[in-house]
């Protein structure tokens, strides 16, 4: 039989990734679709049976030990050492005893960040995600295998997935099981690896899906999107997608928890008098009335103007600041209207009075109630 190597072309110290690009290369070539004709079929083939050993780190290692493990027969290589023994008695090795293993494997979960604004945040909507993932093989369906093969009963391990072996220990003879090496416990060898997904029975590829996004979420929140991740070995069912949501800074508004925040400044002559002002929220235009005597530092709330509740019904508040402006530029007309003012109130040199630190809105409000 002819040396794997010499068939793909390289070295015996070849990397993977040498290897496989002489398979690629060699299999192209030879493909019966380009090169009909019995001999290049079965050079075709030759090919891929020795891609299938050299591809593999445990069939390669096997192979360089002087088992050829896709030939007839098979051999077993040196006996076991203490590792054996452990695996057999503590589960290790892939079957674990329990005969061959299924080729598909279900896919990874997957992770990925969706930046939003605080409208998306507070009424919810849609959006495109394009996802680069693993997707099922579009030429060989799943099945890892050039159209029209199909996998092989494994030679060594006749199908079962796992060889036995009587070994001797320091606890005498015992029976060891492990998962084969030929085969990795599945029980089935591939001889025509499918060239578009290298018998992985998936290639990756860009793909658009359409997600809801749930109207109260905040930073930090994630959105399962069942089997939407990435497909599975061997065409196996896909994995789970998470998405984790990032509510970008609003220039206006601050949100703390499903309340919004915001600042609203009025002139000191507004603040005095009384005024009614429009705010732009979130739903439109909403007048706000600022009281006569309005103080700077107090609030007043827009009942339900604020975030959904992401669980349950309603939505929070927008809470508005206000912010008295003192005017600092006044021209002598202003000024001298100013003075009087303050000498109509008594104001012209005020004492000025303590306050304790940090005041809050209820204390100011007691002290109004009480006419300080």
């Amino acid at each position: 039989m002819s040396d794997h190597y010499d068939t793909l072309g390289v070295s015996r110290d070849a990397s993977p990734e040498e290897i496989k690009k002489a398979y690629r290369k060699l299999a192209r070539q030879l493909h019966p679709d380009v090169n009909p004709g019995p001999e290049a079929e079965e050079r075709f083939k030759e090919v891929g049976r020795a891609y299938e050993v050299l591809s593999t780190p445990e069939k390669r290692q096997a192979y360089d030990m002087g088992v050829d493990l896709n030939g007839s027969g098979g051999g077993f290589g040196p006996g076991f050492g203490f590792s054996d023994i452990f695996d057999t008695f503590f589960g290790g090795g892939a079957g674990g005893g329990r005969g061959p293993v299924p080729r598909q494997r279900r896919g990874q979960d997957a992770l990925i960040r969706l930046d939003i604004d605080l409208t998306e945040a507070t009424f919810g909507g849609q959006r495109e995600l394009s996802l680069d993932t693993a997707v099922i093989c579009p030429t060989c369906n799943g099945t890892c295998c050039q159209p029209g093969t199909s996998p092989r009963v494994c030679e060594v391990c006749k199908g079962r997935g796992q060889i036995q072996r009587v070994a001797r220990s320091f606890l005498g003879q015992v029976m060891t099981t492990q998962a084969c090496v030929a085969c990795h416990g599945f029980g089935t060898v591939i001889p025509d690896p499918c060239l578009e997904c290298s018998g992985e029975g998936r290639v990756r590829s860009r793909r658009t899906i359409t997600m809801k996004i749930p109207a109260g979420v905040d930073t930090g929140t994630r959105i399962q999107l069942a089997a939407t991740g990435e497909v599975g070995p061997a065409g196996g069912p896909p994995g789970d997608l998470y998405v984790e949501i990032v509510e970008r800074p609003h220039p206006v508004f601050t949100r703390r928890g499903d309340d919004l925040h915001c600042t609203l400044e009025v002139p000191m002559t507004a603040a005095a008098l009384g005024t009614t002002v429009d705010l732009e929220t979130l739903d439109g235009v909403e007048q706000v009335d600022v009281r006569p005597g309005t103080q700077s530092g107090e609030v007043q709330s827009l009942r339900g103007f604020g975030v959904t509740h992401l669980r349950g019904s309603g939505r929070g508040d927008l809470v508005v600041h206000m912010s008295v402006l003192t005017p600092t530029r006044l021209d002598e007309p202003q000024e001298q209207l100013l003075r009087d003012f303050a000498r109509l109130r008594g104001e012209e040199r005020p004492a000025g009075r303590m306050a304790p630190a940090h005041q809050g809105v209820f204390s100011k409000l007691r002290d109004r109630i009480a006419g300080r």
